[in-house]
């Protein structure tokens, strides 16, 4: 087990009545268990190891879709399986560009393929759903370690320095889900733990409130967060928030329509400059099931932990990915696992980026193309299309994982080589504080790293670092949010296989870079407004 809270018990009387937390979009509600095993928040926390269990429940809703692994789903209308949170951003940031396709048909899997979603996309629904959950349990999380609350049940002083850095996790976790909804759906409503219990119609923010409190929440964090990689593996810490504010500061001039470079240099800094550091080892340990230990891990600053024995997540997160990536003539037991799904593989255009096909100039090119074709001819054909072994449930030395069912392999949400691109991209987008020869250097450091050509400084464009973002972090749920930034995610300006639904690719409309709220939930609450371009 590598953290002590993965083990995830069920506890949460407010997850009770979900569709209407959601989808009525209060911030919170109260209600009556329905069973011993389901708990008043109030009396919950009498509990003094309670307080960690909610902080392993925000934690735990990254992969698993409900207490019981993808049993007894958080969300309602949408399957535990299909529901966690790192598999819905897989779905959206993935099958929507040139880095991945799925071979499936459930119903708005094609639609995502093709940028032809529309607002009852079940998946848009389930993300739009986990982020507000996820909002939902760190608001009550708030409410209910307050130092009124913690005196009025006895909490010693040991304790309550503990639950401050918990504090500060929820609201990064929060500041998280806002981002991602930020990034996704465009304007939201913002609820706090100040917000009211019970029904109510949360005010939709624009865009650029969204930012302003996403920001702000980060660099307040920046006061009671653990110090750089002091926390315990799996949990964030100052330099995650600090990584998160590079994110958001690179893509303002999506967000906000000014671009902050300059800001996304000294954030990144930050970054660079804190206690990770960049991972020695070859390529492959990254994505390896013993990536927690194998040195890896210096560079995680922010892992979706997994752990084939202690999570029953047999659909959600890095299950989905390793199972869906199998298929064909593949060995599934080469990549530790006990079977494969047929579904994801990389499009023909992706595969270009590479010097080649056989990871020889470039180490990251992890391809399988036997009884593979290049092109995709027939999308629900899993032959069609390379597959990709990028990760792995084997141990870096070849061993075997835990078991083959469900892997140990951690996912790396966040990683210091993305914070060498991301100052290498602010640079040469005019940051005043950059430099070139400092970017190259990291970039160099990269691909020394993949066994790729070093570069010169003239070699550094921005066509050139939106390729490198790619071999360096496919599959990584960057690329949709990468594409919008450098304007070749709709429109004719980047075409890839069945962009539009058609083989050959085609322009696709300039909406659609922003996902449309889910039309169940301006039913539910009629003072949200739909983003254009949708009905």
């Amino acid at each position: 087990m590598k953290i002590s809270f993965k083990y995830i018990s069920y506890f949460f009387l407010f997850i009770l009545g979900l569709n209407m937390t959601l989808t009525s979009c209060t911030s919170d509600l109260e209600v009556t268990p329905k069973d011993d095993d389901e708990f008043l928040s109030e009396t919950f926390f009498e509990d003094p190891a309670s307080y960690k269990q909610v902080l392993a429940k925000l934690y735990a809703g990254l992969y698993v879709g409900g207490n019981d692994g993808d049993g007894a789903a958080d969300i309602a209308g949408i399957g535990g399986d299909f529901s966690s949170y790192l598999r819905l951003l897989f779905v959206t940031q993935e099958f929507t560009t040139d880095e991945a396709i799925v071979a499936w048909g459930d119903d708005g899997l094609p639609a995502l393929n093709f940028q032809t979603w529309s607002t009852n996309n079940q998946f848009l629904y389930g993300l739009y759903s986990r982020a507000f959950f996820h909002i939902s349990i760190a608001n009550e999380f708030l409410r209910q370690t307050t130092e009124e609350k913690l005196n009025s049940r006895g909490v010693d002083s040991n304790l309550k320095a503990e639950i401050a850095i918990y504090r500060a996790e929820a609201r990064f976790l929060r500041a998280f889900s806002y981002y991602n909804l930020m990034d996704l759906f465009g304007n939201v409503p913002i609820t706090t733990e100040n917000d009211p219990v019970g029904f109510f119609y949360p005010e939709q923010k624009t865009r650029a409130e969204v930012f302003a409190f996403i920001e702000s929440e980060l660099k307040d964090l920046d006061n009671s967060l653990a110090a750089s990689k002091t926390n315990e593996y799996g949990r964030v810490d100052k330099t995650a928030a600090k990584f998160l504010l590079t994110k958001i500061y690179l893509n303002a001039k999506v967000y906000v329509g000014t671009a902050k470079n300059d800001e996304a240099v000294t954030a990144c800094n930050d970054v660079i400059n804190s206690a990770y550091t960049f991972a020695d080892v070859p390529y492959r340990y990254l994505f390896s099931a013993d990536n927690n230990t194998n040195g890896a891990q210096n560079e995680f600053i922010f892992p979706v932990i997994n752990d084939g024995n202690a999570i029953r997540a047999t659909g959600g997160g890095m299950s989905f990915i390793l199972h869906a990536s199998i298929g064909g003539s593949m060995d599934a037991a080469a990549q530790g696992m006990n079977g494969g799904w047929s579904g994801i593989r990389v499009r023909k255009e992706f595969v270009q980026l590479f010097p080649d096909e056989t990871a020889t100039g470039d180490a990251r090119g992890t391809f399988y193309t036997n009884g593979q074709t290049l092109d995709i001819a027939n999308v629900g054909a899993f032959s069609n299309g390379y597959a990709v072994t990028k990760y792995t449930n084997v141990k870096s030395d070849g061993s075997a994982a835990q078991r083959n069912d469900i892997p140990d392999t951690d996912f790396p949400m966040f990683r210091l080589s993305d914070a060498y691109l991301m100052y290498a991209e602010a640079t040469l987008r005019g940051a005043s504080n950059g430099n070139i020869a400092t970017a190259l250097g990291y970039i160099n450091k990269i691909r020394a790293r993949a066994n790729a050509t070093s570069l010169s400084t003239s070699d550094l464009t921005l066509d050139f670092i939106l390729a490198e973002r790619a071999r360096e972090l496919f599959w990584e749920c960057h690329r949709r949010t990468d594409l919008i930034r450098f304007d070749k995610f709709t429109g004719s300006s980047k075409i890839w296989q069945w962009k539009g639904g058609i083989q050959n690719g085609t322009s696709t409309p300039s909406y659609r870079n922003l996902m449309p709220i889910p039309g169940t939930t301006i039913q539910a609450n009629p003072t949200l407004k739909q983003n254009p371009g949708y009905n």
